[in-house]
């Protein structure tokens, strides 16, 4: 396995990121993996790995990188829920910073990056993101509906607003396919807003899988985190790999 920390040039500065990919000379398909609010971090490096394992060119960029670079969170913060409260309230506000017009943009850049990588293969990628992560991937497929053909969301939140530019309303430019797992009891995902977003996807034709993880909190897959979920990460890592299999087979 080759894990590099690489620097991705953007039309608004750079990203720093991790690029993973399998040993040999591939081609390998692309992955482009969107990260959570606490930003990359060995457990996001961790899973970039799992996936490279599969035969995959991992892209995991920092899509925080107009405010802040390196490591966003202490170990001490994920796991001390009051500790937590206070990093969302430096990372608030870089999220507010990833509007549509900049996830668009950025990911072009990613996705120019990640395709000009020796040993990756030519053509469409999947995307795949985790809570804030998800709903910015959506905005990313909704945005390159011709350069990425699939997208696996988990535990996203405020992919349902209402705002005009809430990321459910622009659903109809996805044709690919489309894997959304909902954690249970989610503030930021309710059953209302996943019954918006299914009713939307329905509408527009996409094809589309949408299921809650039954007892799985916000944030069920990052086991460097108290929301941690050990059935929940497993079950995701069984769905992201048929999603990967269906539309990006390799070997």
């Amino acid at each position: 396995m080759q894990t590099t920390t690489v620097q991705v040039p953007t039309a608004d500065g750079t990203a720093e990121a991790y690029l993973v990919k399998p040993d040999g000379d591939g081609p390998f398909p692309g992955v482009l993996m969107f990260m959570d609010a606490f930003g990359l971090r060995p457990r996001l490096a961790e899973m970039a790995g799992r996936i490279a394992e599969r035969g995959y060119a991992v892209l995991a960029p920092n899509l925080f990188y107009r405010s802040a670079s390196g490591l966003l969170v202490t170990p001490e913060e994920l796991a001390d829920p009051e500790k937590r409260g206070a990093a969302f309230g430096r990372l608030g506000p870089m999220m507010q910073k990833l509007t549509p017009p900049r996830v668009a943009g950025d990911t072009g850049s990613y996705l120019d990056y990640l395709a000009a990588q020796p040993g990756v293969a030519a053509g469409p990628v999947v995307i795949v993101g985790y809570c804030m992560g998800g709903r910015n991937a959506l905005r990313a497929i909704e945005a390159h509906p011709d350069r990425i053909k699939a997208l696996g969301s988990f535990h996203a939140g405020g992919v349902v607003t209402d705002g005009p530019d809430s990321p459910h309303l622009a659903v109809g430019n996805i044709t690919g396919e489309a894997y959304f797992a909902h954690a249970d009891n989610d503030r930021s995902m309710t059953p209302e807003h996943i019954k918006a977003l299914e009713a939307a996807l329905d509408e527009a034709g996409v094809a589309y899988t949408s299921e809650v993880y039954e007892g799985a909190p916000h944030g069920f897959t990052m086991s460097d985190t108290s929301m941690y979920n050990a059935g929940a990460e497993e079950r995701h890592w069984v769905n992201l790999f048929a999603l990967l299999h269906r539309n990006l087979p390799v070997g």
